[in-house]
């Protein structure tokens, strides 16, 4: 990965992860909701570090980059329900847990992209 690719996926990672956080503790209180909103946001991130790398993605292609991350989804559901109900604690923890999946989903994704 070049330091122009690196760049454009620190932006890319940075403002997806800050998005899903503020989604995550928007909608805290709702189980489940923020995944409506999150995952829009994770397959534009991933079609958009496609596009750093020269690699065309459309939805469904996307979709299937991020299928790889199902199971933080679980981890993340698991802590929503757990603490997500309670008013602030619940919204910080979701946004942080919202934003730390986003950010190593991006990553990951970069990482892969910029081997082939």
């Amino acid at each position: 990965m070049t330091n122009d690719q690196r760049n454009k996926c620190h932006g890319i990672i940075h403002g997806a992860s800050l998005a899903a956080a503020g989604a995550g503790a928007g909608l805290a209180q709702i189980p489940g909701s923020d995944s409506a909103v999150i995952v829009p946001i994770q397959i534009a991130m991933a079609i958009s570090l496609g596009a750093v790398f020269g690699i065309k993605l459309d939805e469904s292609s996307a979709k299937a980059a991020l299928s790889t991350a199902t199971a933080t989804t679980v981890g993340r559901t698991i802590s929503q329900f757990l603490i997500g109900w309670i008013p602030g604690v619940g919204n910080v923890v979701n946004a942080a847990t919202a934003a730390t999946i986003t950010e190593l989903i991006g990553w990951a994704l970069a990482e892969d992209f910029a081997s082939e």
